[in-house]
């Protein structure tokens, strides 16, 4: 129930970092986020600010929306935000973490379902290959993305 993917980037963790952190941005990287806003007055991220995104599951029309909390941001190293289902509960956390090398940075995109939800656990069974390719796909495309705006 998780999976995640690495590219290097010839660019400073802090810059990379920068891009992934401005929720703003995820429309212009992600291949099923199309849009996302920041909620309750907030305008930069922080530990526990949440923000909301606009889903095109799989890109073939199922469209809604999520809530999500960020619950790591430290920059240049780490940006992870978990994504709220009914009640507040915790169904999926997206991580990204910058590991600085020698001309640039390694930058990992990883995701991991709330195993202690037992429907989660369900779907997983039952479609957990076909959607840990499509989660795999997009991270690549998502990493991709980010590393063309960061190489600039």
């Amino acid at each position: 129930m998780h999976d995640s993917v690495t590219v290097r980037m010839a660019a400073p963790a802090d810059k990379i970092w920068a891009l992934v952190s401005d929720i703003t941005n995820t429309g212009k990287y992600s291949p099923e986020t199309f849009a996302t806003e920041w909620l309750g007055g907030a305008t930069a991220p922080a530990v526990g600010v949440k923000f909301r995104g606009h889903v095109n599951r799989n890109g073939w029309g199922l469209k809604y929306w999520t809530v999500c909390r960020i619950v790591a941001c430290e920059p240049g190293r780490e940006f992870a935000f978990t994504v709220l289902g009914p009640r507040g509960m915790a169904i999926n956390t997206w991580r990204y973490r910058f590991e600085p090398v020698e001309g640039g940075t390694d930058v990992t995109e990883s995701f991991q379902l709330n195993e202690n939800n037992l429907p989660l656990r369900l779907y997983w069974l039952v479609a957990g290959r076909a959607r840990t390719k499509t989660n795999r796909d997009g991270m690549r495309q998502t990493l991709e993305r980010i590393k063309a705006d960061a190489e600039q």
